[in-house]
């Protein structure tokens, strides 16, 4: 019987050069949410008809992202790799406008607040949907699924 979901995450800590508590906690939230509830559904059949659930491991390999796919019981099916250069401008305004929006939390009033993170919202969004782009062929996700696995992608794209 399929079971086309997430059920362990790992991103690769060696990758990740530093973190912020803001960013730790933005990975702890995507995390606990994507475990939650995804779906999340490799579109290469296993030889044998292993159709989850999976666990996935995030890393960068060589400048692109390498999805590590997993049965249950650890066994790797298939690492998917994505350039990242289409999602560079997507990451890099991401942070600029988390940054924003850690500093409004801390000085701004409740509607400045909103404001950026409407903003905040809104680039999310553009990029779970280029992300579901990029995975067209490959791996089907939903549109949750997508936006947790961007903020992790932005994770492992901190330096410093």
């Amino acid at each position: 019987m399929a079971d086309p979901r997430i059920i362990a995450i790992a991103l690769d800590e060696r990758t990740i050069l530093a973190r912020n508590a803001d960013i730790e906690q933005e990975r702890r939230i995507a995390m606990l949410d994507l475990l939650d509830g995804n779906f999340f559904q490799p579109l290469r059949a296993a030889p044998d008809g292993y159709a989850g659930p999976y666990k996935v491991a995030l890393r960068v390999q060589e400048g692109r992202l390498a999805i590590d796919i997993a049965r249950e019981d650890d066994r790797l099916l298939e690492t998917i790799l994505l350039g990242m250069m289409r999602f560079r401008r997507a990451i890099k305004d991401y942070f600029a406008i988390c940054d924003s929006y850690y500093q409004a939390v801390r000085r701004q009033t409740p509607q400045q607040i909103e404001t950026i993170d409407m903003a905040r919202r809104g680039l999310h969004n553009q990029a779970a949907t280029l992300l579901m782009e990029r995975l067209d062929g490959k791996i089907a996700v939903d549109f949750d699924t997508a936006r947790r696995l961007f903020t992790l992608i932005c994770v492992l794209h901190i330096r410093g």
